[in-house]
């Protein structure tokens, strides 16, 4: 089958464009098994500045990220996002930071202040470029022929993340990201998303034009978990996860946090 029809798992999903660039963007899966094969420091540079080729607004740049490699550090993130055994497998985990505090201290510097730091857009462009960022470095990473995983589990006590990795006030974890070889043994696919119909509106919105695709969808998705000896359909699994405060794994206070992290968020 063509890219387009694996990503969609639609046998008649074309796409009338398409390169080298694209075909790998479409091919993107999780991976979470990884050979015992270090990532270089050339190859980690190369990630970064792919990273910071990334869109960032009004070039304000904040963000930073963490690369750890030692097993005793592995060990102990993998414990506070949720005990997922494989940050510790993983030769590289990266824990990509929404950090306001480098404008804070070129304001020290200066002697002025930044008092926009405060309010919830600064935020927000923070996790933007943050997520823009990382992004960029995971297709980099595909093109190296590197698989990696996001892992938003960090969130789950970002104030004890930010203790481990000695970050400054004014920045938090936004999330992680295990770099690895793949191991070609992980029974894992390409995860079919959703159709292009249910999220492509030309002009103006239309839910009810786009709902009507996500049945089929929920069929598709259903049949790839159950290959990989899982059970239920997108829909399930999207009011199961957004239920409430109880499926959030401790992510419902992070706004709480944030305050107390320095990032007030008005």
């Amino acid at each position: 089958m063509t890219s387009a029809a694996i990503r969609y798992a639609d046998p008649a999903a074309t796409l009338g464009a398409l390169n080298d660039v694209i075909n790998l963007q479409l091919a993107h899966r999780s991976v979470r098994r990884f050979q015992p094969v270090d990532v270089s420091g050339e190859t980690l540079a190369a990630l970064v500045a792919a990273a910071q080729s990334a869109p960032t607004s009004s070039n304000l740049q904040p963000w930073s990220v963490v690369a750890i490699r030692d097993p005793a550090r592995k060990a102990r993130l993998a414990v506070l996002a949720g005990n997922q055994a494989f940050i510790e497998q993983a030769p590289l985990f990266l824990v990509w930071v929404a950090d306001l505090d480098r404008a804070r201290r070129l304001a020290v510097r200066a002697g002025t202040v930044v008092a926009a730091t405060d309010y919830l857009e600064t935020t927000v462009i923070g996790f933007v470029d943050t997520a823009l960022a990382a992004q960029n470095a995971v297709v980099a990473a595909a093109s190296l022929g590197l698989g990696t995983v996001f892992v938003g589990g960090i969130r789950n006590h970002p104030a004890e993340v930010a203790a481990e990795l000695g970050l400054p006030p004014h920045a938090v974890a936004a999330f992680g990201l295990a770099v690895g070889v793949p191991d070609p043994t992980e029974p894992a696919g390409v995860k079919p998303r959703l159709p292009q119909e249910a999220v492509l509106h030309h002009e103006r919105y239309d839910a009810d034009a786009a709902d009507k695709h996500i049945p089929v969808y929920d069929e598709r998705l259903a049949a790839y978990n159950t290959r990989f000896g899982l059970t239920g359909d997108w829909s399930s699994r999207v009011l199961d996860r957004l239920r409430g405060p109880e499926s959030m794994a401790g992510r419902h206070r992070l706004r709480q946090v944030l305050e107390r992290l320095g990032l007030p968020s008005r």
